[in-house]
Formats: C-alpha cells, sequence, structure tokens
C-alpha cells in the first residue's frame, strides 16, 4: 500500500517549485535590461546593431537568463565584472537566436583565466604510445557543465567579428553538439536533416583536410580537420564571423547551418 503523505508531500513541493519558477521567470523577464549592460554588449559585439529589433530584444532577454543561471568564477587572480559576464553572456546566446529552447541546460559554470591556461593531456603518439603533455588553451568545453576562457581571448574576439576566430562562439558550438550526449559535430536537430548533415558535413570535413595537406588556401580555419567536433565549432566560427565567404566556398555548408540556427549573419555583415 502506497504511503500517502510523503507522496503528497513530494506533490505539494513540486507543485510549489513549479510555480516559484514561473513566477521568477516572469520576474525576470519583466526585469529592465541594465544600461550599463546594454553599452558593454554594444561596445563588445560589433554586429548588435545590425541585428533586427527583435533580434536585439531576443539577445538581451537571453543574457538576462544566463547571468541569473550560470555561475562565473575567475580563475589566477581574474575578478569576475559585469564587462565579462555580459561579453561573454552576449556571445553565447547569439548561438540561441530565434530558437525556442532551453539555455544551455546543461551548462551550470564558466571559468575564466585572466590570460590562455595550460593543462595537461594525454597524447597519442604515431608509434601507437601514449605521452603526457603540457598545451596552452584559449578554452575548452566540459561536459559536466562547465566552459572555460582565456579573457585575454575573448576580448580578441569581440575586438574583430570578421577574422572567423571567436573562443567563446566556439566553445558554446561544443556545448550545443554536447547536448546529443556525445560531442561529435552532430548536434540534435530540428529542422535538418540527419542524412543531409551527415553527407555535407562529412563531404566538406574531408575537402577542408585534403586542401590543408594540400597547403590550399582554406576558408576555415584548419583547426577544424581535429575532428568531427572541432570542425563543427569552426564552421560555426565561420558561419557567424565570415558568413558571405564561407557561403561563397561551402554554400551547401552554409545552408546547413542556416536551417540549423534559424538565421543568416549575412545580414549583419554589409
Amino acid at each position: 500500500m502506497i504511503a500517502l503523505a510523503p507522496l503528497l508531500a513530494a506533490l505539494v513541493a513540486f507543485g510549489l517549485y513549479f510555480f516559484y519558477k514561473r513566477w521568477r521567470d516572469q520576474s525576470l523577464l519583466n526585469k529592465p535590461f541594465p544600461e550599463d549592460w546594454l553599452t558593454i554588449v554594444e561596445s563588445r559585439l560589433p554586429i548588435y546593431s545590425a541585428l533586427s529589433q527583435e533580434e536585439q530584444s531576443q539577445l538581451r532577454q537571453r543574457i538576462k537568463f544566463f547571468i541569473d543561471r550560470k555561475k562565473f568564477y575567475g580563475c589566477a587572480g581574474l575578478t569576475i565584472t559585469d564587462e565579462i559576464r555580459v561579453t561573454i553572456a552576449a556571445e553565447a546566446c547569439l548561438l540561441l537566436l530565434n530558437k525556442q529552447r532551453p539555455i544551455y541546460p546543461k551548462l551550470t559554470a564558466i571559468l575564466v583565466y585572466p590570460t590562455a591556461f595550460r593543462v595537461e593531456r594525454e597524447q597519442h603518439q604515431a608509434d601507437g604510445t601514449i605521452a603526457s603533455g603540457s598545451r596552452g588553451m584559449l578554452g575548452e568545453s566540459w561536459d559536466n557543465g562547465r566552459v572555460i576562457l582565456s579573457w585575454d581571448d575573448v576580448e580578441k574576439g569581440a575586438g574583430d567579428f570578421t577574422d572567423g576566430h571567436n573562443v567563446v562562439l566556439h566553445e558554446f558550438a561544443h556545448q550545443l553538439d554536447a547536448e546529443s550526449g556525445s560531442t561529435n559535430g552532430a548536434p540534435p536537430l530540428r529542422r535538418n536533416s540527419y542524412a543531409a548533415w551527415a553527407r555535407i558535413f562529412s563531404d566538406n570535413f574531408k575537402d577542408l583536410d585534403a586542401r590543408s595537406i594540400s597547403g590550399l588556401k582554406t576558408v576555415m580555419d584548419e583547426y577544424g580537420t581535429t575532428n568531427p567536433a572541432e570542425f563543427f565549432a569552426v564552421a560555426t566560427e565561420t558561419f557567424f564571423e565570415k558568413p558571405h565567404q564561407l557561403s561563397k566556398r561551402r554554400p551547401e555548408l552554409y545552408e546547413e547551418l542556416k536551417t540549423y540556427y534559424q538565421l543568416d549573419p549575412r545580414d549583419w555583415h554589409s
């Protein structure tokens, strides 16, 4: 026989939490976007003024929720400021425009270092052995709900939104990818065909690898040849920062990304 008291208590607790969450979400939606935050967005996200009014409104709302729900931690002596929070949140939320979806549901914390940080990694050698080594990193995306960033490199990415290099876009593309349960270059798809995605990404990955080996010029950074996950992250950087070049050089890939992200960054880059 089911004990009714514990069950009723659990149902009441769940109901209270549900209504509290709705009240909190509505309160945050109604809260004005701080003027000093808007100044940071306009300064750090050069394409903000090119977004439509609807896109600007969406972005501001998502920034509020991102900063409310995610914890920022300064590492190696770095003090977290609104400049850091808003800059990172603005670029991360740019990937979420025009989508009715949670804001990086698996992400809980962003760790920010003042400059590039070093990590220990086991590396597979050509002879089959494994060697440990230290390497410098601009950012990392972990499956345990964390993103790590170098503030120096975040600033560099914000300073030039046309060079195809943006550590925030890169690492948060990995977060989207990981929502499928595995970071493998195939995020959950709602509008794209999985068959078309697999074919187009595979063909473009192989072509980028071949051009890289041959020393030919590429619109995407050659780091995208590392593996399919890095290819998706690099393709995302290029899509948002060099849309005209990518659409010209890799039109099928561009169209897949346009369908996935549900926007066309060519509208922002005159």
